[in-house]
């Protein structure tokens, strides 16, 4: 492990342009394990009566609006992860100027809660939600703390929440400026996830920089495609490199 580190600090002292992916396995670090894992959808399915490939899409918004909400108030609004060690780790890389952008998947802003500031959020947040008939904005404690469904004081529509639900396309300005980040990387970090990810594989073919490194907690057959790979958890790996937010 001492001489993983030791290179990717090599690594990262060499780049002029270093981009973070944070994937399923830092929003784990923090506790929010997903809905994809067989036995987490088991048990929302037990519980709700459908499965959350199901539940969190826009047909089920638009026409069991009730149980929409019912499901996204109890399973994500009220267990909204804290910035896990990564985040903290990677707000100080930015600060430190050895971290130019970060790229989620995850939709509770830990990057951003954690002091990060040039963030792309791939499937949008939880923090913002909004009337789609009349566009007045709402925070999440509003949305969370409604009695049942959320509707818009001004229009009394109900209030969309911002986060790409399965299915949907993702807005084609965040692809955009996802792919030029990545193409302009020296370094790509690949953090909490694999190339072959099914959010993230279409992005990193754009990569053309000089070093791509995976920190996963798990292995994967497309890790030979790395320059580096650190099997373990990325808050673990990245508190190593010693940056503080001091």
């Amino acid at each position: 492990m001492d001489r993983d580190i030791s290179r990717l600090k090599d690594i990262l002292n060499r780049s002029n342009y270093t981009v973070a992916v944070c994937g399923s396995g830092m929003a784990a670090e923090s506790g929010f394990l997903g809905f994809k894992m067989a036995e987490r959808a088991y048990e929302i399915e037990r519980a709700y009566g459908a499965s959350p490939e199901e539940i969190f899409t826009g047909g089920y918004y638009n026409t069991r609006t009730v149980q929409f909400f019912n499901f996204y108030k109890k399973e994500m609004l009220e267990k909204v992860p804290e910035p896990g060690a990564g985040s903290r780790v990677l707000a100080a890389m930015e600060k430190a100027g050895r971290l130019q952008c970060i790229i989620t998947a995850n939709v509770f802003e830990q990057e951003q809660r954690a002091g990060c500031e040039n963030v792309i959020n791939l499937h949008g947040s939880v923090f913002a939600n909004r009337c789609p008939h009349c566009g007045e904005n709402y925070a999440m404690e509003e949305i969370r703390d409604a009695k049942g469904v959320p509707h818009c004081r001004k229009c009394n529509s109900v209030v969309r929440p911002l986060v790409s639900l399965y299915g949907e396309m993702i807005d084609s300005r965040v692809m955009t400026r996802t792919t030029e980040e990545i193409g302009r990387a020296d370094v790509l970090l690949l953090l909490g996830t694999t190339m072959q990810s099914e959010v993230f594989s279409n992005y990193i073919r754009y990569f053309n920089g000089k070093a791509l490194v995976i920190i996963h907690k798990e292995s994967h057959f497309s890790d030979k495609g790395a320059d580096l790979v650190i099997l373990d958890e990325p808050g673990r790996v990245l508190d190593q490199l010693g940056y503080t937010n001091g």
